[in-house]
């Protein structure tokens, strides 16, 4: 299956930061963060690097995140807590390993009434980078001289779901853990609202890859020990080199464990998506198909560990790609803008659970 729209490309039928403004009527809020997309922009193959994640040094009572003035409102049991009164901004060393350690155990945090959208943007490059080296995407829209800058933004003119998936699909829900082909898969991720649409609509949908685990069976669980999966970013280069989009780095494909285990929480999780994941290694076609199949239909059917994250303005999600799955939700007018931008620390190696 195809990556989701969170990691592909706007549409390339004009790189030209004019021809998107004019696509429009009314100016983007954030002209700053405009994509930008440069075919012949390069990066070298990511390195190997040592890491440690900075949550595990973090105290458990979260002294410096969760203050007097800071309330929290869990939105189910397995994932998600929304927060208020505190500013990521403001937070000291001490309160991002908090905030480390709060993603891992939450999985997805959702901050309100946050003013890290008019930071600067070296400011909000430094605080994710605090969680680690922050990945520099091979096809996405960035911000020109700020690569490491994931670029969201659909409007009436640019439709990547559309364009990746096309219109034969009658559910465009598209479950992945980010760039998950990376030897260093993402950890704390952060991602801000610049413009949505008022009302409803443009929400993200997010699951707990722990809890989806958790509700299979002993027996499966030990089959599925010691297996690995190839993740691939080859379809996502071939669609963006088809476009004349870019391809900064050359797609690679990476064997990762099918369940890992974070290394803060100990947790176990499943470590499979539609987006990216491709076969089982060591299996016939037919067996591989078989069993991601089964997966893929747990994970997509466990509204019980899902939830649905919600954006205002101000509004910045954190959480942690190792251990759980995310899908945009394409439900709102195409006339209408919406635009985002991710920031992608990568993490450790995952570790085999």
């Amino acid at each position: 299956m195809a990556p989701s729209v969170a990691d592909l490309p706007p549409s390339t039928a004009s790189h030209d930061t004019q021809s998107i403004k004019a696509s429009l009527k009314t100016e983007p809020s954030y002209p700053f963060y405009y994509p930008y997309l440069d075919a012949n922009e390069k990066f070298p193959p990511t390195e190997i690097f040592e890491f440690t994640d900075v949550g595990a040094r973090a105290d458990p009572a979260k002294p410096h995140l969760l203050g007097p003035n800071t309330t929290t409102r869990d939105v189910s049991p397995y994932i998600g807590t929304e927060i208020s009164g505190v500013q990521i901004s403001q937070l000291s060393p001490a309160g991002l390993d908090e905030l480390a350690l709060y993603a891992a155990e939450r999985k997805v945090l959702v901050f309100r009434d946050q003013d890290f959208k008019d930071l600067a943007p070296q400011r909000q490059i430094e605080i994710a980078r605090h969680f680690g080296p922050i990945q520099k995407h091979p096809t996405s829209g960035n911000v020109k001289d700020y690569p490491e800058f994931h670029v969201v933004y659909r409007d009436a003119e640019h439709d990547r779901f559309q364009e990746y998936l096309g219109d034969d699909r009658a559910n465009r829900t598209s479950w992945h853990s980010d760039v998950s082909y990376e030897k260093q898969t993402p950890g704390t991720t952060f991602f801000f609202i610049l413009d949505q649409p008022d009302g409803a609509g443009g929400d993200t949908l997010f699951l707990s890859q722990v809890e989806a685990y958790n509700r299979l069976s002993p027996e499966f669980k030990k089959r599925l020990e010691g297996l690995r999966a190839v993740h691939s970013a080859v379809a996502q280069a071939e669609h963006s080199r088809r476009r004349g989009g870019p391809v900064r780095r050359e797609p690679v494909e990476t064997e990762h464990p099918v369940v890992r285990v974070h290394p803060v929480t100990g947790e176990k999780a499943l470590y499979v998506n539609q987006g990216f994941t491709r076969r089982i290694v060591g299996f016939k076609a037919e067996e591989s198909e078989y069993l991601l199949r089964f997966l893929y239909d747990h994970i997509a059917k466990g509204a019980d560990f899902q939830i649905r994250a919600t954006y205002k303005p101000g509004t910045v999600v954190v959480w942690d790609n190792r251990v759980t799955a995310h899908s945009a939700t394409v439900d709102f007018d195409k006339v209408v803008r919406r635009h985002a931008v991710r920031l992608t620390p990568q993490a450790e190696v995952p570790i085999p659970g």
